[in-house]
């Protein structure tokens, strides 16, 4: 097992690491950085010393991606191979060279093609991306978030080989890994494999809370029954998604080196970036699972404030009388590592833009006590109680997808792991789940 988690980092970390996430805007920065770095040796985590060390061990990243272990290998998985890359600006090795650029540049295959997720290449877009043309690189960049969210037969025409590198957060609805597993299925329609770098999942690999998803909701925001929090990474994902859908995929997993499955992101000596526009920290990260279960409903979850998912409120919210209320039942249902704080907020987008709200500040204290799905069904059972006639309760259905849970909560309880984790489906998957980890400590 990985070293234990440290105490959990203060607001001023989260902060600092967010200042240093920006993208490197000038090209010739970036072939400079990539120049410097491929002069170097990559560095290693403690099971790869045979890569050579050229960091101070102070600095040294504990755990190399799956394009670290790429690049170790001359790229030699992709060989003679016409590729086309679906990434982000999380997709890069630990010393922040573009996988863009990496592959660019490699001699051994030949990128001739881009495909980005929500959020565009860049991960700035808050709305539909259309497709457009890498001034970098010159290459197309091909949207899967526009007029399509897979890609086309026309999309793969030259293409001999799918690449994905992009950060994942570990929670079933981060849209991703939905974006993965229909790549998937077109490069199995296409004949042509695909390769998945793989990447660390950011809130540990350990942890399963939350239902199953219904078989009959399954959409963008929810690919096939997984539970809210999977506790796998995209690697393993993938491999469960082309095992479990049966999709043909001619799939290799490109795996980390150095992950444990109890790390939490700040155990593997790895910078933050910020996958989305509002996914802002770790907290955040650790959070989202829960909090985004409300997304859908009449309250904000922070979009629009300096700490999305931290904060959740409304107009019509009374702080104090929420604060006390879902602190007595996180306390009865045994729901610890986080603390509640009554605040009020103005959201400067998103819901409730421009409007005062009441609310709660969420503030985890201990990561490894957390159940955040449980946070949020809690704060949904709250808010029904409180405000019956104004929280739109049936709006968490949309992403927490079970009938049998969500009818719990409509009725005046909390749904309890009890009620689920005896389900044949949830049963399944945990048995499913084992069979494709690849890190198994």
């Amino acid at each position: 097992m990985g070293s234990p988690s440290p105490p959990f980092p203060p607001l001023c970390l989260y902060v600092a690491v967010a200042m240093n996430t920006q993208l490197v805007k000038s090209r010739i920065a970036i072939m400079t950085m990539v120049g410097i770095a491929l002069s170097l040796a990559l560095p290693p985590p403690p099971s790869a010393a045979e890569n050579g060390a050229t960091m101070p061990q102070e600095t040294r990243p504990r755990v190399l991606n799956g394009i670290d272990v790429l690049r170790a290998q001359d790229f030699a998985p992709l060989a003679g191979k016409r590729v086309g890359l679906i990434t982000n600006h999380t997709g890069r090795a630990v010393d922040g060279a573009s996988t863009i650029d990496l592959l660019f540049q490699a001699e051994a295959c030949t990128l001739v093609a881009l495909f980005s997720p929500e959020h565009g290449i860049r991960g700035v877009a808050d709305e539909r991306v259309d497709s457009s043309i890498d001034a970098a690189t010159g290459l197309p960049v091909h949207s899967l978030y526009g007029k399509t969210r897979r890609p086309t037969p026309e999309m793969l025409r030259g293409i001999d080989a799918l690449v994905f590198d992009i950060q994942d957060v570990g929670a079933r609805f981060y849209t991703y890994i939905t974006t993965m597993a229909y790549a998937m299925e077109s490069a199995a329609r296409a004949g042509i494999p695909f390769y998945v770098l793989d990447r660390p999942n950011p809130i540990g690999g350990v942890k399963v809370e939350g239902p199953m998803l219904d078989a009959d909701k399954a959409s963008f925001t929810g690919y096939m029954p997984l539970p809210v929090r999977h506790g796998m990474t995209v690697g393993e994902l993938a491999r469960y998604f082309n095992a479990e859908k049966k999709l043909g995929a001619r799939l290799e997993v490109i795996p980390m080196n150095g992950w444990r499955r109890a790390q939490m992101f700040w155990d593997t000596g790895q910078t933050w970036v910020n996958p989305s526009p509002n996914m802002r920290s770790v907290t955040a990260a650790i959070l989202y699972p829960g909090v985004c279960l409300l997304e859908a409903t009449n309250v904000s979850v922070g979009r629009g404030t300096d700490a999305p998912f931290e904060f959740v409120g409304a107009p019509w919210i009374e702080p104090g009388r929420f604060a006390a209320q879902l602190t007595a039942r996180l306390r009865e249902a045994g729901v610890g590592g986080v603390a509640v704080v009554p605040v009020q907020f103005t959201p400067t987008a998103s819901k409730h833009k421009g409007a005062l709200c009441g609310g709660v500040n969420l503030i985890p204290t201990d990561p490894e006590k957390l159940d955040s799905v449980a946070l949020g069904l809690e704060m949904g059972a709250t808010l029904h109680r409180l405000y019956p006639k104004t929280f739109e309760v049936d709006g968490v259905l949309s992403l927490l997808g079970n009938a049998a849970a969500m009818r719990t909560l409509k009725g005046g309880a909390t749904p309890k792991a009890a009620d689920w984790e005896k389900n044949l489906d949830f049963l399944h998957f945990i048995a499913a789940r084992r069979k494709v980890l690849i890190y198994n400590s």
